[in-house]
């Protein structure tokens, strides 16, 4: 089972120590509030706290240029149709500029079918899919969840590209999110 921790306000290099010592596959650095300088600083830290867990990956969101800079595994990416695709995003990677020694990891939210099916023609390494459950932020309802059934219909449609269930993730939950053919759980409350 694949494990997606995704950053929230509060978090430090040291969490990403934590979350990779308990195994966590991915971490996506979420920080709509930071410049990319401060991004990059960040990154790289949490990159040299993850120098001894070569299992975890280092995504960064939305932005290739900060992943670029500091080295990270990848960028994740939404399917907004204005976004940069995966393959953009590698064509980016792959100059002879890039710090990295291997292609850039990418993986992409989306909500519905059609945004699954377009992820997956466009490359995506990975795909999270939700909201799945109910989503709620401080005990406020912000959305309905798609469901299990939707779920594993786009699980489907990703045709051989992993799916991860995102949204109102929890322990108890996890086993029917693999049933019905998630790889992996996403979260953000889950593992912090």
């Amino acid at each position: 089972m694949l494990r997606y921790a995704i950053t929230g306000d509060t978090f430090t290099p040291a969490d990403a120590t934590r979350l990779a010592a308990d195994g966590i596959d991915y971490i996506q650095l979420r920080d709509k509030r930071s410049s990319a300088a401060e991004l990059i600083k960040m990154a790289r830290s949490i990159l040299d706290e993850l120098a001894s867990y070569p299992n975890t990956r280092l995504l960064i969101n939305s932005r290739a240029d900060v992943a670029l800079a500091a080295g990270a595994h990848g960028v994740h990416l939404t399917s907004h149709p204005n976004e940069l695709a995966p393959a953009q995003v590698r064509t980016v990677f792959s100059t002879p500029y890039s710090p990295l020694p291997t292609a850039c990891f990418t993986s992409v939210s989306c909500h519905t079918l059609d945004e699954v099916t377009r992820a997956h023609a466009l490359g995506a390494d990975l795909i999270l899919f939700g909201p799945v459950f109910e989503k709620r932020v401080a005990n406020l309802h912000i959305t309905d969840g798609s469901g299990l059934d939707l779920l594993h219909r786009a699980c489907l449609a990703a045709t051989g590209t992993p799916v991860l269930a995102l949204g109102g993730i929890t322990h108890e939950n996890t086993p029917a999110c693999l049933a019905a053919g998630a790889a992996g759980i996403a979260a953000i409350r889950l593992f912090a």
